[in-house]
């Protein structure tokens, strides 16, 4: 049972989705399943491409492409399909990271982990809501593509697993801290989602830590307007409310 008094995040049991795949995705064809030759395409389809004319593409090199930040251009994958193409040399750690920089980070694509040994936490911004990552939660990979800004909690540090064990660890944590947050949303009254989660941060976090968290983070977070965070956030005392088990 999580109690208001005690934020912490269970390693569970469950089984993750991905290992009841099978590791088999394909056979080998051969025979009369063999592939088509490339001169038998060309010649299929050359009728239809004779009078067609040809268009004047561009380079590669002569396309304007954004420059890439330096800090983060070494951990950005030369092929996106293919995971062994990211290089070995990109930071393990990043540790008291700008937010700004935090969110180039998770956009590479790279698979991270907030570090459980410390009272830190990443709330990402998604188009619609936001979610909160805590100790011990996975980052980035294909999770938070759509991320649009993130918000450092406490002495932020994120880490690159080393095996297959953490990552799986890392994806089981991320999910119960999502199922934390979506107890609160079961609350129908928004004053009272916005005090369970200001709660809950609080016997978390110190006082400047969550003064530095907007309004709006919080709203996000469990689904009410700014103006309902504000309004729990001056009561003087906090509503006796409590999670679910």
């Amino acid at each position: 049972m999580l109690s208001q008094n005690q934020w912490h995040y269970p390693v569970t049991s469950f089984t993750h989705p991905a290992d009841a795949i099978s590791e088999t995705t394909g056979s080998e064809t051969t025979g009369s399943e063999a592939t088509v030759s490339e001169a038998t395409v060309s010649e299929a389809v050359m009728p239809q491409r004779m009078n067609t004319p040809q268009l004047q593409l561009q380079s590669e090199a002569s396309i304007d492409r954004p420059a890439a930040d330096p800090q983060t251009a070494e951990c950005l994958p030369t092929d996106p399909l293919t995971p062994d193409s990211l290089p070995t040399h990109c930071p393990s750690t990043v540790e008291d990271a700008e937010a700004a920089q935090i969110l180039k980070y998770l956009q590479t694509g790279r698979l991270w982990v907030v570090n459980s040994r410390r009272r830190n936490g990443l709330i990402l911004y998604k188009p619609f809501y936001a979610e909160f990552a805590g100790p011990g939660a996975a980052v980035g990979g294909v999770f938070d593509l759509d991320c649009q800004a993130v918000i450092p909690v406490g002495n932020l540090s994120i880490i690159q697993p080393n095996s297959h064990e953490e990552r799986h660890d890392a994806y089981l944590i991320r999910r119960q801290w999502i199922r934390l947050t979506q107890q609160f949303t079961d609350q129908s009254v928004p004053l009272q989602r916005a005090q369970m989660i200001l709660n809950q941060f609080e016997n978390y976090f110190d006082q400047e830590t969550i003064a530095r968290i907007p309004d709006e983070a919080f709203a996000l977070l469990v689904g009410v307007l700014p103006y309902s965070v504000r309004m729990a956030r001056r009561r003087p005392g906090k509503l006796n409310v409590k999670a679910k088990a």
